[in-house]
């Protein structure tokens, strides 16, 4: 059932508000999330079978993998000896592919496969600039496959081109390894589940003009200002991002939630969407055809029942961490990175370093986790 409403306010988590996702980053305080962030792309490459070369002679056997430390699976290949990232050194044309937005993704998961297990849910591909690159995504989702019903969109597996048996979900990069801190990493881990058609946008892959408040934009308070004008506001603040809000200085929202079986219908609220907004000239303002309410009810009853349930859902993500560039990276490097990385997987507030920034599980409100830890048995 969809009806007009004018104001609905909703509870935040945090009255901190940083309106560009990127604050603690180098970017330009002029830039907008419209400008930063495109839409996260699914793959149109035909599903292909695992044509993974077998580099193993016949007869010869292969040296044994150490339990504990680093591992180097090949030149230009490594384990870090916290088994937390692997380090793939590129060509510099292929490192180069990469900062334009044109990385083989591919090519990156079909290494990793030939040494590791299909044990992973996502991998996670990061360079290491020291700046933005002009005219680059700040990060991108690739999703690999959905299994999930009820989200908006059918269900799909490419897996097997990416060299996974269908445990592989989304390959997200991010040219920056300061991201796994500032974000927008939060905001493309949310890409595997939203938006897929679950409201209406015109921000296409994420909320826009909603009262969603969360990574994929959103905002969870509106004022009706007369003659088809609204200002929304988010965390106590005028203004919100149509694409993101402040990286991971926000958790996930109530719908993000609810899409990535965290929270189950009972726990989901109504949603405000604007009909055929137009951005104003003052923050958080704009004009309106209407603004419609869509009640749990209707929306479940438009995209059916989630499943899997919150009952039964993953709860518990692994990532691998592939750390991509032209010479192997520095020791201090490896540490920095590890660094983040253990703090964006702790269960518990990340250590002083991070501020108020949140880590996966405060994100989730302690109700999933994510690892990046590489697990000797995953070793092939």
């Amino acid at each position: 059932m969809k009806i007009s409403l004018f104001k609905v306010r909703h509870i935040s988590f945090y009255s901190i508000w940083l309106f560009s996702f990127l604050i603690l980053t180098a970017c330009s305080t002029d830039a907008t999330e419209e400008e930063l962030i495109p839409d996260s792309e699914m793959s149109d490459d035909p599903i292909a079978g695992d044509d993974k070369e077998d580099n193993k002679e016949d007869g010869q056997d292969e040296p044994d993998t150490p339990t504990t430390g680093a591992v180097t699976f090949e030149n230009g290949f490594t384990l870090n000896e916290s088994r937390a990232l692997t380090n793939l050194v590129l060509s510099d044309q292929e490192y180069s592919n990469f900062i334009s937005g044109e990385g083989d993704l591919k090519m990156v998961s079909q290494k990793a496969y030939q040494y590791m297990k299909d044990d992973f849910d996502f991998i996670i591909i990061l360079s290491v600039e020291e700046t933005q690159p002009n005219d680059l995504f700040y990060g991108r989702a690739t999703p690999v496959q959905n299994s999930v019903q009820g989200l908006g969109s059918g269900t799909f597996d490419a897996s097997a081109s990416y060299g996974s048996s269908g445990r592989l979900n989304t390959i997200i990069y991010m040219p920056r390894a300061e991201y796994i801190r500032n974000g927008p990493f939060l905001h493309e881990i949310a890409h595997s589940w939203g938006n897929k058609g679950f409201i209406p946008t015109t921000v296409g892959g994420h909320w826009g003009y909603a009262s969603t408040a969360g990574q994929l934009g959103g905002f969870d308070e509106l004022v009706d200002l007369g003659n088809g004008t609204y200002r929304a506001r988010l965390n106590d603040r005028d203004g919100f991002g149509t694409f993101a809000n402040g990286g991971n200085s926000i958790p996930y929202g109530n719908l993000e939630l609810y899409l990535m079986g965290l929270i189950g219908p009972d726990a989901l609220t109504s949603l405000q969407v604007a009909v055929n907004p137009q951005k104003g000239s003052s923050a958080g303002e704009f004009t309106a055809d209407a603004v419609e309410l869509y009640t749990p009810e209707a929306l479940i009853a438009e995209h059916g029942a989630r499943v899997p349930t919150v009952m039964n859902s993953q709860k518990d993500f692994t990532a691998l961490a592939v750390i991509i560039s032209k010479e192997p990276i520095s020791e201090e490097k490896m540490t920095e990175i590890t660094n983040n990385l253990d703090n964006f997987s702790k269960q518990g507030n990340p250590d002083s370093s991070w501020g108020s920034l949140n880590n996966f599980w405060m994100a989730t409100q302690g109700k999933a986790t994510f690892s990046f830890e590489v697990q000797q048995q995953t070793l092939q």
